[in-house]
């Protein structure tokens, strides 16, 4: 998402490569051990952000309240999409617009949906990583995903056809 933050780690992860390479004890590859360590260096990053948010104030968010009815049905439906939407993430622009949405989710959000789908870290490692509980991450990713549907919603499946190429 972000690639300024990227190249850092990048380059943590390699300073740490070099600061440990006597370490290296070859049962690996060196490119298995070099993404290990950067998995690491993600890892606490995402760490650092969570304490730094903390935990998701419930009473902040009022994505549910708009979308959903007091009866819990759904208050606001969902757009047309025009067109295969499977061939509108192929679109370079498709994941512009995505990468700016997943900008505008709070910290603690953007991290436990990072490591969860983007990741691919089952429940119970981004629990860890971020320390919360289980019910805490079903609801930030509950709203994370929600807020990302709006925003792309917005941002480009209601655009006009012709922004699409």
């Amino acid at each position: 998402q972000n690639p300024d933050l990227a190249e850092e780690l990048v380059q943590e992860s390699l300073v740490a490569a070099l600061t440990a390479r006597r370490s290296f004890s070859e049962r690996s590859s060196e490119r298995t051990w070099l993404i290990g360590i950067l998995k690491h260096k993600l890892v606490d990053h995402f760490r650092a952000t969570a304490s730094r948010y903390g935990p998701l104030d419930e009473s902040t968010d009022s994505v549910e309240r708009v979308t959903f009815t007091s009866r819990g049905l759904w208050g606001v439906c969902m757009a047309r999409w025009s067109g295969n939407p499977t061939t509108g993430v192929e679109k370079e622009e498709f994941w512009r617009v995505f990468r700016e949405c997943m900008d505008h989710l709070p910290g603690s959000m953007n991290s436990a949906f990072c490591l969860r789908e983007i990741e691919q870290m089952n429940s119970e490692e981004v629990c860890q990583v971020l320390g919360i509980t289980p019910s805490n991450l079903w609801t930030q990713l509950h709203r994370a995903r929600l807020r990302l549907r709006g925003c792309l919603e917005e941002n480009w499946f209601k655009k006009p056809s012709g922004r699409r190429k």
